[in-house]
């Protein structure tokens, strides 16, 4: 590259910068859009699910051992007694109106059961329409269930002095997330998300605006060549992206206080190539498209669509069906995800990460390459 080619390169992001400047809407957006998802995302999107709204009928009222096994549920996290009833009709009416996820019907005869040594029947009644909840609503019941029988075993062998079969205990470790906190899991997550969006809509939309005002047609017809001109433009756009970046794994760590145990250099190095990638998308979908409304539509159609639900942002790749695994193989942003997760939680280096790093740059070069060919030097 001569130093003719640098100054017009040069002369191009500066035209650019000018017109950013003057665009302060765009602006703005640029840089309160990503603060706006990762505030969203970070407060607003749980994967914890606690405090499940739970209603009960207890015919058997009167009984201690009853209310020794509901102080199990009033005891625990992940319930929360809204009330108590004493007919179907009041559990059929609030679970329709969403009050409640779950009723818990206690018969009249349970503490008879269970002072007799038999198996105490407890009816469960879960809104079904949340199925993902419902699961995980029920997964909690059996769990508070099955330590009230354990327990109630331990106080039968030690009323005849035995001595209970001691069975296993689990010590789980948990490596990374000690506290399973889902937010350290969401917000890298969020940040690739925010890159890859961002970067293809900002300047899909810029050029597809110039192509509208007739203003791509003076550049067309100067001596800069088509190369020079898309990275001229592409300067701009990858500083405010990386901006972007910037804002995002700083309000990760203060804000919501995910840790980065990894190398801050290999993020700027893998965050580079992800955004070479993304904004030459977005170059090359402004070429396809013409018009702002265009470019907007197939930048959100190509980059939040696949980055929300092929990515493994929120739902895990691997139980997804075949077939949908394959075509996730084609989605940058999976790349990208798996390499902020584990440098954030993880601290892997390249040498975990060469997988995702190769493909990255893959990624990079087909796209900057598509770009420059496909922007031809012509009004069409």
């Amino acid at each position: 590259m001569t130093g003719q080619s640098l100054k017009r390169i040069k002369a191009v992001a500066a035209k650019e910068f000018i017109q950013i400047k003057r665009d302060v809407r765009s602006l703005a957006l640029a840089i309160a859009i990503p603060i706006f998802m990762l505030l969203i995302f970070g407060y607003g999107l749980s994967l914890d699910i606690d405090h499940v709204r739970t209603l009960i009928w207890n015919q058997d009222a009167s009984s201690q051992v009853t209310r020794d096994f509901l102080l199990n549920f009033k005891n625990s996290k992940y319930f929360k007694i809204v009330g108590y009833t004493d007919n179907y009709g009041d559990i059929t009416r609030k679970i329709d109106r969403g009050q409640i996820m779950l009723a818990l019907v206690i018969p009249k005869d349970f503490s008879q059961y269970i002072e007799s040594g038999k198996i105490a029947p407890l009816q469960l009644i879960v809104d079904g329409s949340d199925a993902n909840t419902a699961t995980i609503a029920l997964g909690y019941v059996r769990s508070v269930v099955s330590k009230y029988n354990v327990d109630l075993l331990t106080e039968a062998f030690a009323s005849h002095g035995l001595n209970p079969v001691k069975g296993v205990n689990a010590h789980p470790r948990v490596w990374f997330n000690m506290g399973l906190i889902s937010t350290w899991f969401i917000i890298p997550g969020v940040i690739a998300m925010i890159i890859m969006i961002i970067s293809a809509l900002l300047i899909s939309v810029t050029i597809a605006r110039e192509w509208e005002r007739g203003t791509m047609e003076q550049l067309i017809s100067t001596p800069v060549k088509r190369r020079e001109l898309i990275i001229g433009k592409f300067i701009p756009y990858f500083i405010i992206a990386f901006f972007d970046l910037t804002v995002g794994v700083l309000m990760a760590i203060f804000l919501f206080h995910v840790p980065f145990r990894g190398s801050y250099f290999l993020l700027i190095i893998l965050s580079s190539l992800f955004l070479t990638g993304a904004l030459s998308q977005g170059i090359l979908i402004s070429v396809n498209s013409k018009t702002q409304l265009m470019a907007s539509q197939l930048a959100s159609i190509t980059t939040l669509i696949p980055t929300m639900l092929l990515s493994g942002f929120i739902y895990p790749i691997f139980n997804m069906p075949k077939f949908v695994q394959g075509i996730t193989y084609f989605i940058p942003a999976r790349y990208y995800i798996t390499v902020s997760r584990d440098l954030f939680l993880k601290g892997n280096g390249i040498a975990t990460l060469w997988d995702e790093a190769l493909f990255l740059l893959l990624f990079a070069l087909i796209m900057f390459t598509l770009a420059i060919k496909k922007f031809k030097k012509k009004v069409a």
